[in-house]
C-alpha cells in the first residue's frame, strides 16, 4: 500500500514560504531592514516571472526569507491555469495490464486524463542518464514519463489528471483503476546482486547497471602482504530523502503562435535544466524552452535534473492549450523526489608498525534505483574516488564499484555525493587502526599527512591535489576544538551519569567538476547594475556574494548592483549551482567580466575626457586624470552611452574555465554524549575548521559549513528511509523519517585555514559541501569513541537511540 494519507494529501499554496538565513558580523554585510510594507506580497493572481530573477541589495534573499516573504513556485499564478495531479502505482513492480480512466473523465471540472497511449506518436520522450561513469560503458534504460506496460518502484506515474481546480484534479486521481499483476521486487542493493533476486532489467543480469575499477590492485594486494596490521569495516550509508523546504513545483505553458514552451519550477540552474528537457523531452533546440525558476526553497542536488512531471506539464499545456500547475505533496517528495546516498562500503586499511599508511582498498555496492538518474552513475565512482585518499600518502589505492537497479526511486547526487561516503570510510578506518594500534588518533594522521611543500601532489588515482597545508588544518583544528580539555570534559560527563566521547575527520573533497562558466555584467535603463549569471541560489546568498565582488572590483556601492538569475532567456549559458562550483566558477565569470567593463570604460573614458587612455587612473569608481579637476565616474559613464545610443556600451559577457578541479579540505572534531539509561545521543560541541580558498563571503561560507553539517547530523543519528522487501516506502511521512530540528544542533565553532588554489583566477575553492563531508565522520567517530570507553562495540548509521542502548546493554554499562 502507498504511504500513509498518500491518496488523500492535497498541497497546501505556499508550503515553503520560509528559507535559510545567513546571518553576518561583518558591518559591510549588516542587514538595514526596512519597513516590511516596502516588500512587495505575491497576488494570488499573477502572471509575472517571480521577482524577474532580479535581487536587488534594497530586498536580499536573506531579508524576505527571514520575514517569510519569499516568492517560490507556488506562489506563482498563471491566468486561466489548470491543475495537475498524477495516479501513482501502488506497488514496486509489477506488469501493468489496463490504465480505466474513463470514470476520472467524466468527473466534475476534468479537462484531460492521459496515460502513456497518449504519448505515442506526441514527441515527447523520456529520460537518460547523460553523465556516464569515466571509463566505463553502462546499462542506461529509458525513464518514461508515465509507465507503460512496466511499473518499477513504488509511486511511478501511471496517468495524469487535468482539472480546473487542484482538488478536483486529485478526486478524479481517486477514481482511477488499475489492473495489474505484481512481481517480486528487490530494494537492498546488496540483495540486489544475488543469485536469486528478481530481475528489474532483462538486458541486466543481476540488476548490475556497472562495474567500475579503479587503481593498482596488484600494489594493493603486494602492500596488505607485506603489513603489519591491515583493519577492515563494513559500513552501511543509508537512503535519504532530501526534503527540501520547498516541495517540487512545476507550471508548463505553451504558446501556440511560436510553438515554444515556458516551464516555471523550482531548480538550481534555469539554463541548465532548459538543455537537459530540450535534450530528452522535446527534442528539440534549447530556444524552443524558457525556464524561469524563482526562489527556491533548498535544492541539495534533487532539484538539478529533469523529472517526469515537468515533460507531462508541458505536454499537457500543448494539449489543452491552457498553463499546467502541479505541486508536490509532501508524500510525493518521498515517493517522487531523488533520493541520495543508499551504499554498502567495505574498506581495508594497511598500516606498518609506526603507523604509515601503506595501502587501501574499498568495494561499494550503490543502488542506482529503477532508473539511471542525470548524474547517478558519477556518485559512487568519480566523485567517490576523487577523495578517498583524504589528505594523506596512502601509496596505493584501488577501488571496485558496483552500481545496480533496485524497485526504488532512483538516487543522485545529494549535498556531497560521493564525497561524505568516502571520507566517512577512510576516517572511521583511520580511527579504527589508531586504535588497532594503540595510537593516538591525532598523531597517527599527523604522521601520514601530504606536506604542502609536496603541492600540487598527485594522489595515487590521478587526481592532483591543487593546494593544501594539512599539518595546519589539523593543528587548527586541535585548537578551535580545545583538544586538549577533553579529558576534563569526559570526567564532569561522567560525574552526570553521561558517557562522552570525541570524534575527529580530516578531511578532503573534490570541487568544481564542471570548469566552464559566464557571466555578464550589463548596465541597465535605471541606472542599476546587473549580473546575469546562469547559477541559482538556493540559499547560498548569491545576490550577496556576487554584487560584493563586483562591487570592489568596479568600485561602485553594493546597492546599485543587482543579480539576475533563474531565467534562460535572461541569463548567459552555463551549469547549474552543483558541486561546490559557483564561488570558484561564477565568481570568476563575474571577476573576468567586471575587468573587461573597466577596460573598455578606460577607453570610452579617454575619448569623453579627451584624454590618453594612459593618463586615466581609476579612482573610488570614476576616471580621472593626476593633477586635474577631470573626473567622470563609471555610472555617469553608463548613462551617457545609454542616452547616446550607439555600439559603444560598457556591457560585459565573459566566459571563463579552470586548469582543474580544487580540493577544498577541513577539520572537523565533534563531542557527543550518550544517556546510557535511554540510549539518546546528544551532540554537545562540534568545532570546524575549512579550507576553502579564498573566501568571498565570509558569513556565507559560514552559514554553508553549518547547513551542511546539520544535514550530515541528520542522517548519524535521525533520518533513514527504509524500504520493505516488497519495495514498500515504510518512512513515507514526517511521522516515521526524522528531520534535525533545533533542540538537534548544537552550537558551532567555525575558523578558516585559507591556502589559495592556483586552479581558479580567486583562489577560491568550493564550499557548498565541506559541512556534510565531515559531519559524518566526525560524529561517527565521537559514538564509536565514547562506547569505546565503556567496552561497548561501535554502531553504522544512524545511531538510533535503541540500537545504542542494546549495545550499552550488551557492554554491562546501561
Amino acid at each position: 500500500m502507498l504511504p500513509h494519507a498518500f491518496r488523500n494529501e492535497r498541497a497546501a499554496g505556499g508550503m515553503a514560504r520560509s528559507g535559510p538565513a545567513v546571518t553576518s558580523s561583518d558591518a559591510e554585510d549588516s542587514m538595514d531592514l526596512e519597513d516590511e510594507s516596502d516588500l512587495p506580497a505575491p497576488t494570488e493572481s499573477d502572471s509575472r516571472t517571480p521577482h524577474q530573477g532580479r535581487q536587488g541589495r534594497s530586498q536580499r534573499a536573506d531579508e524576505r526569507f527571514v520575514r517569510g516573504r519569499g516568492r517560490y513556485t507556488d506562489d506563482v499564478n498563471l491566468p486561466g491555469q489548470l491543475h495537475a495531479a498524477f495516479m501513482r502505482a501502488p506497488f514496486a513492480h509489477g506488469v501493468l495490464k489496463a490504465v480505466d480512466v474513463e470514470a476520472a473523465r467524466e468527473m466534475e471540472g476534468v479537462v484531460a486524463v492521459y496515460t502513456a497511449q497518449d504519448l505515442e506518436g506526441s514527441g515527447f520522450g523520456g529520460l537518460f542518464s547523460h553523465v556516464p561513469p569515466p571509463g566505463a560503458t553502462y546499462h542506461n534504460p529509458e525513464r518514461p514519463l508515465l509507465a507503460r506496460d512496466r511499473v518499477r518502484h513504488l509511486g511511478e506515474a501511471v496517468a495524469m489528471v487535468v482539472a480546473r481546480t487542484r482538488d478536483a484534479a486529485a478526486d478524479a486521481v481517486d477514481q482511477i483503476a488499475l489492473d495489474f499483476d505484481t512481481l517480486p521486487a528487490v530494494a537492498d542493493p546488496t540483495t540486489a546482486i544475488g543469485r536469486d533476486a528478481a530481475q528489474i532489467w532483462p538486458d541486466a543480469p543481476g540488476n548490475v547497471s556497472f562495474e567500475w575499477r579503479t587503481g593498482d590492485e596488484a600494489a594493493v594486494a603486494e602492500a596488505m602482504e607485506r603489513a603489519h596490521r591491515v583493519v577492515h569495516l563494513r559500513l552501511v550509508n543509508t537512503r535519504l530523502v532530501g526534503n527540501p523546504l520547498e516541495p517540487r513545483s512545476a507550471i508548463g505553458a505553451f504558446d501556440a503562435a511560436t510553438g515554444r514552451y515556458t516551464l516555471h519550477s523550482g531548480s538550481q540552474g534555469a539554463p541548465a535544466l532548459r538543455d537537459a528537457i530540450c535534450q530528452d523531452i522535446l527534442k528539440a533546440p534549447g530556444d524552443r524552452l524558457r525556464v524561469v525558476t524563482g526562489d527556491v526553497g533548498g535544492g541539495f542536488g534533487l532539484k538539478t535534473p529533469p523529472y517526469p512531471e515537468y515533460g507531462m506539464l508541458l505536454f499537457a499545456a500543448r494539449e489543452t492549450g491552457a498553463p499546467v500547475k502541479w505541486t508536490a505533496t509532501r508524500s510525493e517528495t518521498f515517493l517522487t523526489d531523488t533520493h541520495g546516498r543508499d551504499s554498502v562500503m567495505e574498506g581495508w586499511l594497511a598500516l606498518d608498525a609506526d603507523g604509515k599508511f601503506l595501502a587501501l582498498r574499498t568495494e561499494i555496492v550503490g543502488a542506482l534505483g529503477a532508473y539511471v538518474s542525470s548524474a547517478g552513475a558519477v556518485v559512487n565512482t568519480r566523485n567517490y574516488a576523487a577523495g578517498l585518499a583524504g589528505p594523506y600518502l596512502t601509496p596505493a589505492i584501488a577501488v571496485r564499484s558496483v552500481n545496480v537497479f533496485t524497485n526504488t526511486v532512483p538516487t543522485g547526487p545529494y549535498r556531497g555525493a560521493g564525497r561524505p561516503e568516502a571520507s566517512y570510510l577512510l576516517e572511521r578506518l583511520v580511527d579504527e587502526g589508531a586504535r588497532a594500534l594503540g595510537i593516538d588518533p591525532v598523531e597517527l594522521r599527523r604522521r601520514n599527512l601530504v606536506p604542502p611543500e609536496r603541492m600540487p601532489y598527485r594522489m595515487p588515482l590521478g587526481n592532483l591535489y591543487d593546494s593544501g597545508d594539512f599539518p595546519a588544518l589539523l593543528a587548527k583544528g586541535i585548537e578551535t576544538s580545545d583538544w586538549e580539555g577533553f579529558e576534563a570534559r569526559r570526567a564532569d560527563a561522567e560525574a552526570r551519569g553521561m558517557i562522552r566521547g570525541r570524534g575527529l575527520a580530516l578531511f578532503l573533497e573534490i570541487a568544481g567538476g564542471l570548469l566552464n562558466e559566464a557571466a555578464e555584467i550589463r548596465f541597465a535603463s535605471d541606472g542599476m547594475v546587473e549580473i546575469r549569471t546562469a547559477a541559482q541560489s538556493t540559499g547560498q546568498s548569491h545576490d550577496r556574494s556576487l554584487s560584493a565582488l563586483a562591487a570592489r572590483i568596479l568600485q561602485i556601492p553594493a546597492e546599485r548592483i543587482v543579480v539576475v538569475e533563474g531565467d534562460s532567456d535572461a541569463t548567459p549559458g552555463g551549469a547549474a549551482s552543483v558541486g561546490s562550483r559557483t564561488a570558484m566558477m561564477t565568481g570568476a565569470a563575474v571577476s573576468a567580466a567586471a575587468e573587461t567593463v573597466l577596460q573598455r570604460g578606460r577607453t570610452l573614458a579617454a575619448e569623453e575626457l579627451e584624454v590618453a587612455e594612459a593618463d586615466l587612473e581609476f579612482v573610488d569608481g570614476a576616471f580621472t586624470v593626476a593633477g586635474t579637476d577631470l573626473r567622470l565616474p563609471l555610472l555617469d559613464l553608463a548613462a551617457r552611452l545609454r542616452v547616446r545610443g550607439g555600439e559603444a556600451t560598457l556591457d560585459a559577457l565573459e566566459k571563463v574555465s579552470a586548469d582543474a578541479a580544487t580540493f577544498p579540505s577541513g577539520c572537523h572534531v565533534a563531542e557527543v554524549e550518550i544517556d546510557p539509561e535511554t540510549g539518546h545521543l546528544d551532540i554537545v560541541s562540534y568545532a570546524a575548521v575549512e579550507d576553502v580558498g579564498t573566501v568571498l563571503n565570509e558569513a556565507a561560507v559560514e552559514g554553508q559549513v553549518m547547513g551542511g553539517a546539520t544535514q550530515g547530523l541528520g542522517q548519524t543519528f535521525l533520518e533513514h528511509c527504509v524500504y520493505d522487501t516488497e519495495g514498500q516506502l515504510i518512512t513515507g511521512s514526517f511521522t516515521d523519517y526524522a528531520m534535525p530540528r533545533a533542540a538537534e544542533v548544537p552550537s558551532f565553532r567555525l575558523a578558516f585555514s585559507p591556502t589559495r588554489s592556483p586552479s581558479t583566477p580567486l583562489g577560491a575553492k568550493g564550499a557548498g559541501e565541506a559541512g556534510t563531508t565531515g559531519a559524518l565522520p566526525a560524529i561517527m567517530n565521537a559514538v564509536a569513541d565514547a562506547l569505546a570507553s565503556v567496552g561497548a562495540a561501535p554502531v553504522d548509521m544512524p545511531a538510533k537511540a535503541e540500537i545504542l542502548l542494546q549495545r550499552l546493554r550488551d557492554a554491562g554499562a546501561a
